[in-house]
């Protein structure tokens, strides 16, 4: 059946996928479906989406060579079940916006240009983010485009937290710490004051944003104090396929000693190295451990856990006092095996006590009634922080001022 209410369509552009949503217009955003382009590029391209109830209405497979094609194929697909005139906003979640960004902004031909120009600070994302852009503004003329950066919710870290430690003559314009994740960081944080009041939104957390690719943040007063990615997306936690944090002079050494491109380097880095690199099988933690685990890919695992012990330990101490951690992404709140592996040894440090049976059915909370700092295990939802976004976005423009909540 048709809906035939106005709506927001949410896009975020991955460097081999397109996901979606289609959300009422109205104060706060109803999900109506959601769905994804997955290996876009290859032969074995699939769509699927998903209706509110989580039945699936759409579920095929075909080449799909780019984004263009991925979101033509998706928008096609959705006209049997979306009047898709009805789409008057689009919201797009975009992985960098630059030093001065802070909140989300219109999407207009001056911005795309400064976001070509910041592609270089996030190779990995930038240019998917902006075919998305593009893609969307051709095939629905009529809405209105909304960027929302990830980088914007740590715009409230302070200068110590920005700094890189080289020469103020170098550290400027662009170069500086940014951190992301940002969407889902600022997800946690209403989450937590729309169930349980100001004074846990406000309190001193860590949350560890745990998937294909990892971040924590230390958050208090609902604000960024500081994060494990930096300038790039490539510091911090080791990933899927992503390094994490690097002793520099490695990579001068392979530059210099023995004879590595940029280009080269650029690959290794972002594509072939953290938990796929060292575990020489698969990126995919989920997957690794589903299967028997042989001895490179236990080292991989124990590797991720022992940095994600050594974060967490960073960003307390950054604080100074802590009252909660909470996992997200799709590590963080599904694999009860690692968030054991990655607190267990933490007892002895901090006030904290896992439940063991908490833990391992992904309760939403899952540390003890004894326990003095909070352990939570939440699901993100940084489609909906977008679509949040981009219903405050139309009702400024009054889109709204008719429509009842």
């Amino acid at each position: 059946m048709a809906m035939n209410d106005e709506m927001i369509l949410t896009l975020n552009c991955g460097s081999s996928s397109l996901k979606f949503a289609v959300f009422s217009l109205i104060a706060e955003p109803r999900r109506l479906l959601h769905g994804a382009v997955v290996r876009i590029g290859a032969d074995d391209s699939a769509l699927r989406v998903v209706n509110e109830t989580g039945d699936a209405i759409i579920d095929e497979a075909a080449p799909c060579v780019n984004h263009p094609a991925a979101l033509d194929w998706a928008m096609t697909r959705l006209e049997a079940v979306v009047n898709v005139s009805d789409i008057l906003y689009v919201g797009h979640r975009v992985v960098h916006g630059g030093p001065d960004c802070d909140c989300p902004k219109p999407v207009t031909a001056q911005l795309e240009a400064r976001l070509r120009r910041l592609i270089p600070l996030a190779p990995l994302h930038l240019p998917a983010n902006l075919e998305g852009i593009v893609a969307a503004r051709l095939r629905l003329p009529r809405a209105r485009h909304l960027a929302c950066f990830d980088t914007a919710f740590h715009q409230s870290s302070s200068m110590l937290a920005r700094r890189t430690g080289l020469p103020r003559a170098v550290e400027q314009n662009e170069i500086r710490r940014y951190g992301y994740h940002g969407l889902s960081y600022e997800f946690i944080v209403d989450h937590l004051r729309r169930n349980e009041g100001e004074d846990a939104a406000n309190a001193p957390l860590i949350v560890a944003h745990l998937g294909a690719g990892a971040s924590m943040a230390a958050i208090s007063n609902g604000q960024s104090v500081d994060t494990t990615m930096g300038f790039s997306t490539l510091s911090g936690l080791p990933m899927a396929t992503r390094c994490g944090d690097i002793d520099p002079g490695l990579i001068l050494y392979l530059l210099q000693e023995k004879g590595w491109s940029a280009s080269d380097l650029q690959t290794l880095l972002y594509e072939q190295s953290g938990i796929l690199g060292l575990s020489g099988r698969s990126g995919d933690m989920q997957a690794l451990m589903a299967t028997p685990v042989d001895a490179d890919a236990r080292e991989a695992i124990d590797f991720f856990c022992f940095q994600a012990r050594k974060h967490i330990g960073a960003l307390a101490a950054a604080m100074g006092r802590i009252s909660r951690i909470v996992f997200t992404g799709g590590i963080g709140a599904h694999a009860p095996e690692i968030r054991a592996q990655i607190l267990r040894p933490l007892e002895a440090l901090l006030p904290l006590r896992l439940d063991n049976a908490r833990n391992a059915d992904n309760d939403p909370l899952i540390s003890s009634d004894g326990s003095l700092i909070k352990l939570n295990a939440l699901n993100t939802d940084e489609e909906l922080v977008i679509a949040r976004h981009t219903a405050a976005f139309a009702r400024g423009e009054g889109a709204l001022a008719r429509i009842h909540q």
